[in-house]
């Protein structure tokens, strides 16, 4: 028996060899490669693990970076202003904030639609009127919504990974992803042609390349805190806020999770220690 499975493993050894082998030598003569070219690093974030949490002065930062650079092509439609207290934010600094953007209401007493100064109880506005505009303005493709972008962009980790995923609950796919991809453009390598009005992203889940231009570089954006003004700095930090826009609670949910899981550590106890005592003097 030790024998056969001995043999088993070493031919199953050989074929993934061969397939690996077969693979290399197809994107070797031009095959489509598969995407992302690179893979995402891990990035430590503070609100990773079991009893990660937010670090508000980054999603402050991120905030920023949003707002003046993120904003002009993407929209935030299903986050409201006045969430933006769970940041630090007073209510006048928050009703302060949206009055800085308009939006679309009415209809009115003529019945004509009208804008008007946005109030905390109103959502992020599209910088375009429709997604037919937001094509037309960015090379036939429009931009993604980024209320859920975090929780919706992702790369799959594999075998073994995913298991080891489990039990560190690995859940920053999302920011791992945007953060390669907003520090991964580079020049494409030799041979290497792409589209006119994209841009060569290694990172990219999708191609090779994206029509979204570097959207950030050094000292793009200024920080009042002392914060590096960094391509790296920036890219994690409106990638951390885009995972609070995407799951707001997230403390509350791993902090009920904890307490769940405490909850069944102690009944799981009392269940040992009940069945130990009614049966201690039974025969068996």
């Amino acid at each position: 028996m030790k024998k056969l499975a001995t043999s088993l493993l070493s031919m199953a050894f050989a074929t993934g060899l061969g397939c690996t082998a077969v693979l290399a030598q197809e994107h070797a003569e031009g095959e489509t490669p598969h995407y992302p070219i690179h893979h995402p690093a891990p990035v430590e974030w503070s609100f990773s693990g079991p009893f990660g949490k937010y670090d508000k002065a980054q999603l402050q930062r991120g905030l920023k970076i949003y707002k003046e650079v993120c904003s002009a092509c993407h929209s935030m439609n299903l986050v409201s202003f006045r969430s933006l207290e769970d940041l630090g934010y007073s209510d006048a600094q928050v009703k302060t904030f949206a009055a800085q953007y308009e939006v679309q209401d009415g209809p009115n007493g003529s019945g004509e639609m009208y804008t008007r100064k946005a109030v905390p109880s109103d959502h992020f506005p599209s910088p375009f009127p429709n997604k037919e505009a937001a094509a037309a303005a960015n090379n036939g493709a429009a931009p993604p919504d980024m209320s859920l972008l975090a929780k919706a962009r992702g790369i799959e980790r594999g075998f073994p990974t995913f298991i080891f995923d489990i039990f560190t609950q690995y859940q920053e796919g999302g920011p791992d992803y945007i953060h390669a991809l907003l520090t991964g453009y580079q020049d494409p390598p030799a041979g290497v042609t792409v589209a006119e009005g994209t841009h060569y992203n290694p990172y990219f889940a999708a191609a090779q390349a994206l029509a979204m231009a570097p959207p950030l570089s050094d000292g793009a954006v200024t920080y009042d805190d002392g914060t590096p003004q960094t391509l790296d700095q920036y890219a994690k930090d409106v990638a951390a806020f885009l995972m609070w826009a995407a799951e707001p609670h997230l403390e509350e949910r791993k902090r009920t999770g904890f307490m769940v899981m405490v909850f069944l550590l102690i009944f799981s106890g009392l269940v040992y220690l009940t069945k130990k005592s009614v049966y201690a003097n039974k025969e068996h």
